[in-house]
This record gives C-alpha cells, sequence and structure tokens, in this order.
C-alpha cells in the first residue's frame, strides 16, 4: 500500500508542477460546468444551495496495481461570511488506498458537498479521512434533492464522482483529503492555511474567476 501510494505521489508531483495551480483551478471550473449543464443528471441546485462548502478535485488518478491507490489535487471553497458567495480557493489533496486488483490507470473527476458546520471543521483540519473522521455518503443526482435518503440527509459530506462522462453519487469512504501548502503559496504569494484563505477576506486570485462564477451562478444565495 505505501510502495503504491508513493509511486502515486511521486508521478502526482511530476504532472502536477509548480506552474500548475492556475491550470487546475480551470480544470475545476470546466468539470463544475459540465455537471452543472445537464441538471437532470447534475447537482441537484437546491443542495448545491445548502452546501457550506465545496470540494473539486479534477482527474483523480487511480493506480494500476494489486493494492490500488487514488491521488489528485483540487480545491475547497466555502460560504463567505453571511452565506452570499464563495470564498478564495484553497488547494487540497486527496489520498487513498483500496484493496482490488485494477489493470490501467483511470481518472475520475470528484466533488464534494459539505452540508454543516460540523463538516466545516473536519474539512478545514490538517488532514481528514472520510467515513473515518467525517460522515460521508453518495449524493443524489437529479433536477431537487426530494430523492435524499435518510443516510444523505444526516451526512456532514455528500460525494460524487464523474468518469467515462458519467456522473454519480458515489461513496468515497477512505479517502484522506490534506491541505497543500504548497500550492496555496504558490497561488497566494504567500504561506496561508486553508482557513485563512477560506475563511478570511483573502482576495482570490484571477485563475479562480471562472469558477467563483460558476458557483455563484447556481448557488449564490442572492
Amino acid at each position: 500500500m505505501r510502495t503504491t501510494l508513493a509511486l502515486l505521489t511521486l508521478s502526482g508531483g511530476l504532472l502536477y508542477g509548480a506552474n500548475d495551480a492556475e491550470k487546475r483551478l480551470d480544470d475545476a471550473a470546466d468539470v463544475m460546468t459540465d455537471i452543472m449543464a445537464a441538471p437532470d443528471k447534475g447537482i441537484p441546485q437546491d443542495l448545491l444551495s445548502k452546501a457550506q462548502c465545496i470540494v473539486v478535485v479534477p482527474g483523480v488518478k487511480q493506480g494500476a496495481f494489486i493494492f490500488g491507490g487514488k491521488y489528485g489535487k483540487g480545491f475547497m471553497l466555502c460560504r463567505k461570511s453571511g452565506g452570499v458567495g464563495w470564498s478564495a480557493p484553497a488547494t487540497t489533496r486527496v489520498e487513498g488506498g483500496s484493496v482490488g486488483f485494477q489493470i490501467g490507470v483511470s481518472e475520475t473527476d470528484v466533488v464534494m458537498l459539505v452540508m454543516n458546520e460540523s463538516g466545516v471543521k473536519k474539512l478545514l483540519q490538517s488532514k481528514f479521512t472520510l467515513g473515518a473522521d467525517a460522515t460521508a455518503a453518495a449524493g443524489p443526482v437529479g433536477r431537487t434533492s426530494s430523492a435524499e435518503t435518510d443516510a444523505q440527509m444526516h451526512a456532514e459530506i455528500l460525494t460524487y464522482s464523474r468518469s467515462r462522462g458519467l456522473f454519480a453519487g458515489v461513496a468515497l469512504q477512505g479517502a484522506t483529503l490534506r491541505a497543500d501548502d504548497d500550492w496555496n503559496r504558490d497561488l497566494y504569494g504567500s504561506k496561508l492555511t486553508s482557513q485563512e484563505i477560506v475563511m478570511g477576506s483573502t482576495k482570490p486570485p484571477a485563475a479562480a474567476g471562472k469558477l467563483l462564477a460558476l458557483l455563484n451562478k447556481y448557488s449564490s444565495r442572492k
């Protein structure tokens, strides 16, 4: 397991260089554009409007080893004070392992909705694991959230994935999220914690404009 994750982390370091943070913000915006363009198959807009924070991780990579592993970089954003609009994005890494034989390397877009204050506190920890440190459930898909199950209604985090064009709510139990201090520094030019970025008045980088415009369009709470 450690060998697999080490290799994925190494490949992640090569694939996600210091200059790639802004491009990844564009990728995250593209993911949300595609998902919300098909409301009958995307995230329910009323559910997105209720979310306290969102995490978008484009192209999580799945390792091709006997012990599988996952690795990806993306961004978290939270509601501004007062609930209107979204914060600047902080960079996060998602890592995790699952036992099972896998062939080839696949990429999956991952979206997480953090639904309550308890989930926000977990998200802002230096590291937390879905299912262990925070309750998570597969999110409902469609125009409204009326199809939510009891588990979904009480989950701190709702999780989704998109692979080969198919978007669905999926359980991501065991995935670990942690802050990426290097990319935060690349984006903002100084050492800032994720909490300082998403809970303070940090000015978002220009590269985040497209993603912020999309989130404000679909869930600004205006």
